[in-house]
């Protein structure tokens, strides 16, 4: 594979990974007024921030390669956000929030692995996946746990 290819598929899968990642901050945010727990209210904002500043990781990491970063969401992240805007208008409680949020952390997270995973992903683009992972798994994981945490107070 030419270093053009390589820097093309390194770009092409950052920013794919940068709409989900984009997506995901706006549901954040979104949640973050309309939940009736103040405590998860900001946890949702915090959230939003730790995603908004994945954002500019990844944005950067696509201008250093001398492309354009993604500036629009993904088609599923609009039907996700879709989705949540009924909920919220149907007066769905705050586990309700959680258990998306959660939901949509594990499609992400499954989005990074599936990238290192691929034995044709060039190693550059791995690499760069790769340094983004950390965040995306602390996210992941601060949505189970809060959900878990949720669903022992249920029973």
């Amino acid at each position: 594979m030419s270093t053009q290819n390589i820097r093309d598929e390194k770009i092409e899968t950052i920013n794919e990974l940068l709409a989900v990642t984009r997506d995901s901050a706006e549901f954040y945010e979104d949640a973050s007024t309309k939940a009736r727990n103040p405590q998860l209210q900001s946890l949702f904002k915090d959230m939003a921030q730790s995603k908004n500043s994945l954002v500019g990781a990844m944005s950067r990491e696509v201008k250093a390669e001398g492309a354009t970063p993604d500036t629009d969401g993904t088609f599923r992240g609009t039907l996700h956000r879709m989705y949540g805007d009924v909920r919220g208008k149907m007066g769905s409680d705050d586990y309700g929030y959680v258990a998306q949020l959660e939901e949509s952390e594990d499609r992400m997270l499954h989005a990074f692995n599936e990238v290192l995973e691929d034995k044709d992903a060039p190693v550059a683009v791995k690499d760069a996946v790769r340094s983004f992972l950390p965040t995306v798994k602390q996210q992941h994981d601060t949505m189970r746990d809060r959900k878990w945490a949720m669903d022992a107070t249920k029973h």
